[in-house]
């Protein structure tokens, strides 16, 4: 699967995206909006390691948000089963310096559409931290209906933070 956008293109994970995956990935900022599977600091053997289990993955359900020949971010979809079967998480992050720019509102929109083509699912939702109001910005552009907001749901950073439940369906 590759999709080229307008602003970036969304393709598989390569290992020779490592340096450039722990260059971007590297950030407290971006850390601090993910959840703790994200390392911080991101080294290059952090990102060899992601590399080769998302290189390795069937279905491939990672892959790289690429701008001008480079890998600045991620995005990916973790599908259910049993009951959950036809529902499915997903999440994205994209470096620091490529904020504000519209990329991930275009790739989230996409890829949501990629990933109800390609799956058997009715539901896609997605949990931000409550206070990542950029986060939730760019799920209600790419067409995602606020749901619920989940009181003392996860804990980052030592602080106890509530989330936010967004979903769009077939």
């Amino acid at each position: 699967m590759q999709l080229i956008l307008e602003r970036c293109t969304i393709r598989p994970w390569r290992l020779d995206d490592a340096e450039s995956l722990a260059g971007h990935a590297n950030s407290r900022k971006v850390w601090l909006a993910l959840r703790d599977l994200f390392p911080h600091p991101y080294t290059a053997a952090d990102a060899r390691k992601f590399l080769e289990k998302a290189i390795n993955a069937l279905p491939v359900t990672d892959f790289c948000i690429e701008v001008s020949g480079e890998a600045v971010g991620g995005i990916g979809i973790r599908l259910g089963n049993d009951v959950h079967r036809h529902t499915a998480e997903f999440g994205y992050w994209l470096g620091e310096d490529f904020w504000g720019r519209g990329i991930m509102t275009e790739a989230v929109m996409a890829f949501t559409d990629f990933c109800f083509k390609s799956f058997s699912l009715c539901r896609i939702y997605a949990e931000p931290f409550a206070n990542n109001s950029a986060s939730a910005r760019v799920l209600e552009k790419a067409g995602f209906t606020f749901e619920a907001q989940l009181r003392n749901n996860v804990v980052k950073d030592r602080k106890l933070l509530d989330s936010l439940l967004y979903v769009r369906t077939a």
